[in-house]
C-alpha cells in the first residue's frame, strides 16, 4: 500500500519558521528594535534642536550686549560733544553781551572780557572737532542707535549706500530755516480713539506720499515747510525767501536719530556765524562800530537769544529720542516666553520668538 503523503500548503510550510520566530521572540524584537530606532530619531532630534536653541539664545544674549553697549557709547559722545560746543558758544555770546553793555562797571567789563577770551580756544578746539566728526556721528547713530533699535531692520535689505537723501549740504542748499516752528522736532502720538486733526495734513501713507509730491512744485505753494506725522517737509528757498517751485520737497524724520544729528549741527552753524561779533572780541580784536551796532539791534530783537534757545531745545531732542531708541533695543532684546522654547511652534510665530531674524536677502 502507497504511503500516504500528507498535504501541504502555506501554513504548513511555515508552521516550523513561525514556530522558531514565536519561540525567539523575533516578531516582538523587531517590533522594539523599530520603536527603538523611532525614539532614537525623536531623542536625536530633540537633542539636537536644544543644542540649537541654546546657541541661538547665546547668540542673541551676545549680540544684545554688543547692541546695548555700541549705542550707548555712541549716544554719550554725540551728546557731549555737542553739549560742549553749544555751551561754549553760549558763554562767548553772554561775555560779549554783558562787554558791550553800557550798565556793566568797567571792572566787570574787564573781568568779562578776560573770561571771553580765555573761553575762546576751548570753543574753537570743540567746534572743530564737532565739524570734522559731524558725518561720522550722523553715521554712527544710523548704525548703532537708528538701525539697531528697529524691531524690524534687516541687515541683508540695508540700503546704505544711497538710501537717505537728507545731507547736511542738502539743507543749507536748500537755505533750511532753523528757527521755522514746523522744522523743531515733533512726533506723531495719538491718544487711543482719539479724533484725528481734520486740519492737518493727510496722515495714511497714500495720502502722505501723494502730498509730499505735490508740496513745493505746485505754483501757488507759499509754504516753506510743513508738518505730516513725525516728519518735516521742507522745500528749496532762495535768498530772497522765495520757493523754488521746480524742485522737490525733502523729509526730515524725527524718529532718525542721524537727521536730528544732521539737524543740530547745521543749526549750530548758523548760530556760530550770527555771532560773528562776539567771536571777534572773544579772539582779542577790536569789534567795529558797525558790528556792534548790528549786533545791539539782533540782541534786542531776540534773534540771538532764539537761535542759541533752540539748540537746546533741538539737542534735548535728540536726547530724548536716543534714550528711546535705547529702551526699543531692550525691548528687542527681552527675554522670549516659554511657548517660544517648544519646538516647531517657535517658527509658526517666529517674528515674536526670533528678536535675531534670518537674513531674507542679500546684495
Amino acid at each position: 500500500m502507497a504511503e500516504q503523503q500528507q498535504p501541504a500548503g502555506p501554513a504548513g510550510a511555515n508552521a516550523p519558521h513561525g514556530l522558531l520566530r514565536r519561540l525567539l521572540g523575533f516578531d516582538s524584537w523587531l517590533h522594539s528594535a523599530a520603536s527603538l530606532s523611532i525614539v532614537t530619531v525623536i531623542a536625536g532630534w530633540f537633542g539636537t534642536y536644544l543644542q540649537y536653541l541654546n546657541s541661538y539664545e547665546q547668540k542673541v544674549s551676545e549680540t544684545a550686549q554688543t547692541d546695548m553697549k555700541d549705542a550707548t557709547a555712541t549716544f554719550v559722545e554725540i551728546s557731549n560733544a555737542f553739549a560742549e560746543a553749544q555751551m561754549l558758544q553760549q558763554l562767548i555770546y553772554f561775555n560779549f553781551a554783558a562787554a558791550a553793555s553800557d550798565a556793566d562797571p568797567s571792572g566787570d567789563k574787564a573781568m568779562t572780557t578776560k573770561a571771553g577770551q580765555d573761553i575762546y580756544p576751548a570753543y574753537v578746539k570743540a567746534r572743530t572737532a564737532l565739524r570734522q566728526n559731524v558725518n561720522i556721528h550722523a553715521r554712527k547713530a544710523e548704525l548703532y542707535i537708528d538701525w539697531a533699535s528697529n524691531l524690524e531692520h534687516d541687515a541683508a535689505d540695508t540700503a546704505a549706500i544711497d538710501g537717505d537723501p537728507l545731507t547736511e549740504t542738502l539743507l543749507g542748499d536748500y537755505n533750511f530755516d532753523c528757527d521755522a516752528t514746523e522744522n523743531f522736532p515733533h512726533y506723531e502720538l495719538t491718544a487711543p480713539g482719539a479724533e484725528p486733526d481734520r486740519s492737518a495734513p493727510p496722515q495714511t501713507p497714500e495720502q502722505r506720499s501723494k502730498f509730499k509730491d505735490a508740496f513745493c512744485l505746485a505754483p501757488n505753494e507759499t509754504e516753506k515747510q510743513a508738518v505730516t506725522g513725525s516728519e518735516t517737509m521742507f522745500c528749496a528757498v532762495d535768498d530772497d525767501g522765495k520757493i523754488d517751485h521746480a524742485r522737490p520737497s525733502r523729509q526730515i524724520n524725527w524718529l532718525s536719530a542721524k537727521h536730528h544729528v544732521l539737524v543740530m549741527h547745521y543749526c549750530f552753524e548758523g548760530t556760530h556765524s550770527q555771532i560773528l561779533p562776539a567771536r571777534i572780541w572773544a579772539s582779542g580784536n577790536e569789534v567795529s562800530a558797525q558790528l556792534k551796532d548790528e549786533f545791539a539791534r539782533k540782541k534786542k530783537n531776540g534773534v540771538y537769544q532764539d537761535s542759541l534757545d533752540h539748540e537746546v531745545i533741538r539737542l534735548d531732542a535728540f536726547l530724548s529720542l536716543a534714550m528711546s531708541e535705547l529702551e526699543r533695543i531692550r525691548v528687542k532684546y527681552r527675554p522670549s516666553s516659554f511657548y517660544c522654547s517648544l519646538p516647531l511652534i517657535n517658527y509658526a510665530i517666529s517674528d515674536r520668538c526670533m528678536p535675531i531674524k534670518i537674513a531674507k536677502s542679500r546684495r
